[in-house]
Parts: structure tokens; C-alpha cells; sequence
């Protein structure tokens, strides 16, 4: 994955999954768990009531009528849905709760085997409903009584054969009763006090911790572990990218304290490695322009020393020579001052094209104009059709200029200039084109690139000859920053040809 932010996105996702599904099953285990313990206390209950039912109901041998009667006074005193069939499983009676509640589809009924073969059914959780109905009736029964049903007296209200519900033959004091569930999906069997098998609990959560402990602290516990472990697993991820930060913070530090040849690792394809390429394009940027005005005060600092040393002995001169050769150290010392002015005004208009991007003034310029009223001063001639661009007249004049001192130094005579229109591809931007050519020695081509650097001068040109090699280096930077290119190459039967190119304007 490329993108920084997907990445810390996917994983944070991930992270929250993780937890919520692992909470989600802690979760579920523990209500199977609670789910669990009710039912088994709940059957627990079941048997109990069964016990005492058995010792209350009349026997086997007694008219239905009476056994109806016996199961409907139970289900009111207990409050719980009851229904009685005989050993041959056909039913006696049923309450009416229970009829109703089998009715609606309420609960699922739970079948107690009484010893003697007959089957009492009860509905788990009826006396919830048996309390609503009773208050809706008025009923005066009060609800711990209903709460409790193992609370039931053995003395119940007599019955009409003069026998109590409790009063049952002795022969079934004691005896076991059989709990069991419907098992219409797929439940284990329940059994109780006969001897048979219980239905056991799930098993703990985690088996090495103490049941106890996950009945109750011990659940916090387990989130807390498990926060722990998506907390590890999401370190080595935020670690690694804190570490390329850190890595590029100590890397701009060390570029910051002056090691302008330091680089930071941009390996990667991510938005940190995007932003150490970035920082790597802007150091070399950065070097380039430091060195490059180191190398122009040092070499303009060079420059400087010949035209005042030269001021320095006309001047110490002046007052020993005699009228005539004070005016040529007069005329010798003005050489020298416009030497430095205009080396003074090259070094500031360099420095200032380099610090500002902004000084340029756009406008529609004829070139092919601007070319024949600088060739005018040297006699120069200028052919081509007329072309315009778009951009700061006196910066261009000052180019141009440039090169045509420059024939006018080094090329000896036949200096010419010519515009014209370059044909580009469909659609793409216009450009256009001037050159200046000179029957000048010509430049080697492996320095062609080289004359272009401040204060480069071709071996065997001497300082008598004029200029302080920043003529070829301003051109460069001037149309660059027009969007333009200049390039020196050879002239056909001799000498130079500088050809500048720049954007045409899209009215010319």
C-alpha cells in the first residue's frame, strides 16, 4: 500500500475490527455463560416444584375432575402455567394461563414424569405473566408469594372431598421426579434428583484463568489483555513510521547546521518518501545557489582587484607625469571606474535574478525591433521576419546586448542576427528564435556549455580584451527565466552562432 494515509487507516480498521470482534466473543461467551447458570437454576427450581407438586396433586386413582381442579388451584397459587396428562399421555386438564400461553406461542413447556407415570407440564416463566394478569384482575395475592413458589405450604386449602392438596399417600414421599425439557432445538437433556445426568455448563473462557475471576473482574481483566495485545500489534507499525520521521528531522538538523551535501534516504513510495525527494531536490537547489554565490564573490572579489590596481598606480602616478601623460592616466582611470560600474551593475542584476522571481515586467515585445536597434550600434545586420514575445523589454534588450559586445570583443567582423519562427507540433505552443553569429575562432565544443558559467573566460583571452565574464552567464539566467534557452554552436565557414529560443506571444 502506497499512500500513507491508507495505510494508517487500514491499520486503525483493522485494529477496531479486531477489538470488536474479540470483545464481541468475550462478550457472547459470557452471556452464554449467564444463560447457562439461569437455566440450570431454573431447572433446579423445576425439580423442586416437581417434588412438591408430587407430594400435593391427588393420586393416579383419583377422579380427573379432582386432578383438574388440583392443577388449576396449584397454577393459581404458584402463578405458573400447568397442564397434566395421565400415563397413557392423554391430557386431564390445563390452566388456563396454560392454554393461553400455548396459544400465543409464549415460553416452551417442560415436562415433569411423576413416579406414577402421569406427565405435569409447566411452562418456564409464567409467573411473570401470571403476576400482569393477576394485578389486571385485582388480585390480592402479593408478589414475593408468587416469587417464591417453593415457599408453598403442604397444608393447602382443603378440597371438596374433604382431603388437602398435600395429603398424598406416603408411598410417594421421597420419590424422584424426571425433569425434561421439549427438545424442539435440539437442547441437552435435563434430569434431576433420580440420579441421572445434569446439564452441564460451557466451558470457562479462557481455561487457565479462575472462573471466579471471569464471573467478575475477571471480564475487565480479559479486555485489558486484549487492549494490550492490538496495542503491541499496532507499535511496530507507528514505530516504523515515527522512525523515518525521525530519521528526515535529524537529516534537515544536519542540512540546517551547514552540511549542505547531506541527503536524507527517500527510499519508499509513500507521502514520507515523496517529502524527503522533495527536501532531497530543494538541498541540491539550495548547494547550487549557495555555491554559486560563493563562487561569484569570490571570483567578482578577483575581478575587482585588477581595474583598482590599476586605479591605485595611475593615481600614485598622476602627480610626477608630465600634462600629457596625466591625460592618459585620466583617460586610464576612467576606463577603470566604468570597468568596475559595470561590473558592480552585472554582479547586483545577477544576484537579483537569482533571489527574485517576481521582477519580471510582462509585456508584448517585438524582438526582431528590439534585435535591429541593438545591432545599430555595432553595425550589425539584421534579417528574419518579425516575432513577439511575451516579457520584460529591458532584460531582453540587456541579453541581446550581451551577445552582440560578446561578437563584437571575440568575432572580429561579419556580425549578424536573424529571427524566425520555429515550426512546433499540432497544438503545441508557438516558439521563437534569435541568433547571433560572429567569423570569431569559434569555441571548443566541450567548453560550449562551460562559457555559460560566471566569470568563465576561453583560455587565451585576456583581461586587455574587455569584459568581466559575467556577459554570457546573465544571458542564460534571463532567458530562463523568460522560459527560454540559449545555446552556443558552430557557425557554417567559421566562428559562433548563440541562438536564443523563447515562447512566442500568441498575437505575433
Amino acid at each position: 500500500m502506497k499512500s500513507l494515509y491508507l495505510r494508517i487507516y487500514a491499520t486503525l480498521v483493522a485494529v477496531l475490527l479486531l477489538f470488536a470482534f474479540g470483545s464481541g466473543w468475550l462478550f457472547q461467551r459470557r452471556i452464554e455463560q449467564e444463560r447457562a447458570q439461569v437455566d440450570v437454576a431454573v431447572n433446579e427450581r423445576l425439580e423442586a416444584w416437581g417434588d412438591l407438586l408430587e407430594r400435593s396433586l391427588p393420586g393416579a386413582d383419583q377422579p380427573p375432575a379432582v386432578q383438574l381442579d388440583a392443577v388449576r388451584e396449584w397454577s393459581n397459587r404458584l402463578r405458573l402455567p400447568m397442564a397434566l396428562d395421565d400415563a397413557k399421555g392423554i391430557r386431564i386438564g390445563s390452566s388456563e394461563s396454560f392454554d393461553r400461553r400455548m396459544a400465543e406461542g409464549l415460553g416452551r413447556p417442560y415436562a415433569l414424569h411423576l413416579d406414577d407415570g402421569r406427565t405435569l407440564w409447566l411452562i418456564r416463566g409464567g409467573w411473570r405473566q401470571a403476576n400482569r394478569e393477576a394485578r389486571e384482575r385485582g388480585g390480592e395475592r402479593s408478589r414475593g408469594d408468587a416469587e417464591r413458589p417453593g415457599r408453598a405450604s403442604a397444608a393447602a386449602s382443603p378440597r371438596a372431598d374433604g382431603r388437602s392438596l398435600a395429603e398424598r399417600s406416603p408411598d410417594v414421599a421421597g420419590s424422584g421426579v424426571t425433569v425434561e425439557a421439549t427438545a424442539e432445538r435440539g437442547d441437552d437433556a435435563w434430569r434431576g434428583r433420580s440420579g441421572a445426568e445434569r446439564r452441564r455448563l460451557p466451558p470457562p473462557l479462557l481455561p487457565f484463568v479462575p472462573a471466579e475471576w471471569q464471573r467478575s473482574a475477571g471480564l475487565l481483566v480479559l479486555l485489558i489483555v486484549l487492549f494490550a495485545a492490538v496495542s503491541a500489534a499496532a507499535y511496530p507499525v507507528v514505530r516504523r513510521l515515527t522512525r523515518r520521521l525521525e530519521t528526515l528531522k535529524r537529516g534537515v538538523e544536519q542540512f540546517g547546521e551547514g552540511a549542505l551535501d547531506h541527503r536524507v534516504d527517500a527510499s519508499g513510495s509513500d507521502e514520507v518518501a515523496a517529502v524527503a525527494a522533495s527536501f532531497n531536490v530543494a538541498a541540491e537547489r539550495v548547494q547550487a545557489l549557495v555555491q554559486a554565490h560563493r563562487s561569484l564573490l569570490a571570483n567578482a572579489s578577483h575581478e575587482l582587484r585588477s581595474p583598482l590596481a590599476r586605479m591605485k598606480m595611475a593615481v600614485s602616478m598622476l602627480d610626477d607625469a608630465s600634462p600629457a601623460q596625466r591625460e592618459s592616466l585620466k583617460r586610464e582611470i576612467d576606463h577603470n571606474v566604468a570597468e568596475l560600474d559595470a561590473l558592480v551593475e552585472e554582479v547586483l542584476l545577477a544576484s537579483r535574478l537569482d533571489a527574485r522571481h517576481d521582477m519580471l515586467q510582462h509585456e508584448r515585445i517585438d524582438l526582431l525591433g528590439l534585435a535591429a536597434e541593438e545591432a545599430a550600434r555595432i553595425d550589425a545586420a539584421v534579417e528574419g521576419p518579425a516575432v513577439f514575445v511575451n516579457g520584460d523589454e529591458r532584460l531582453l534588450r540587456r541579453a541581446l546586448r550581451n551577445l552582440l559586445e560578446n561578437a563584437r570583443r571575440y568575432g572580429g567582423g561579419d556580425i549578424g542576427v536573424a529571427t524566425a519562427r520555429l515550426a512546433d507540433a499540432a497544438g503545441a505552443p508557438a516558439r521563437v528564435q534569435v541568433a547571433v553569429s560572429d567569423r570569431g575562432p569559434g569555441v571548443p565544443e566541450g567548453m560550449r556549455e562551460r562559457i555559460f558559467e560566471p566569470f568563465f573566460r576561453l583560455p587565451g583571452h585576456a583581461e586587455q580584451a574587455g569584459g568581466v565574464g559575467l556577459g554570457l552567464s546573465l544571458v542564460k539566467q534571463i532567458v530562463e527565466r523568460h522560459g527560454g534557452s540559449v545555446r552556443c554552436e558552430a557557425r557554417d565557414g567559421g566562428g559562433s552562432r548563440f541562438v536564443i529560443e523563447l515562447p512566442g506571444d500568441a498575437g505575433g
